[in-house]
């Protein structure tokens, strides 16, 4: 077999995989998305009033969570209006901001735990510095709800059709 006959084979094979992504499995493609939206949906609200009513606003760093709720919620709100490509690039970028934000609150919460227990307990190094610090009044772990909320973003506009056209590619399917 030559090299040109296996392209084309292959060039076949994905015209052939490509009509096989029938309405039916892009229904259910979007259906799932729709749930991963909603589920994301319920976590923004659910972090953000857990956040309000912890009065999780004492200076900037507190606030960048809050802040970031909130505009997901804004920006969702827009690509509900109008779907463009545009506002799920938007949406991509804030939820990677979720994710540098979680990083940053892991390590804040942490910091400020190890430096209490320092200064409630001096001599304490090595492992039961680190396992009091984790353990301290600050949920040191608390931020990695942030990046959750972010990779489930980041999936909801994972293949997004929107993004990969293939919504005008199946019209009349």
């Amino acid at each position: 077999m030559n090299l040109g006959r296996l392209r084309r084979i292959a060039a076949q094979y994905n015209q052939n995989t490509a009509f096989h992504y029938s309405r039916e499995l892009l229904g259910k493609m979007e259906t799932m998305r729709r749930m991963l939206l909603l589920i994301l949906l319920l976590g923004l609200v659910g972090i953000g009033a857990e956040l309000l009513l912890l009065e999780h606003t004492e200076g900037v760093w507190q606030r960048v969570p809050v802040g970031l709720i909130l505009m997901s919620l804004i920006v969702l709100a827009w690509h509900a209006g109008g779907g463009s490509a545009m506002s799920l690039r938007v949406f991509r970028g804030t939820m990677i901001l979720f994710l540098l934000s979680g990083l940053t609150g892991l390590v804040l919460h942490y910091r400020g735990n190890m430096e209490f227990e320092l200064e409630m307990y001096p001599t304490r190094t090595g492992w039961e510095l680190f396992r009091e610090s984790m353990m301290g009044a600050t949920p040191a772990l608390s931020p990695g709800t942030m990046l959750l909320l972010g990779l489930l973003g980041l999936t909801y506009t994972y293949r997004h059709p929107v993004l990969t056209g293939l919504t005008e590619t199946f019209e009349g399917d």
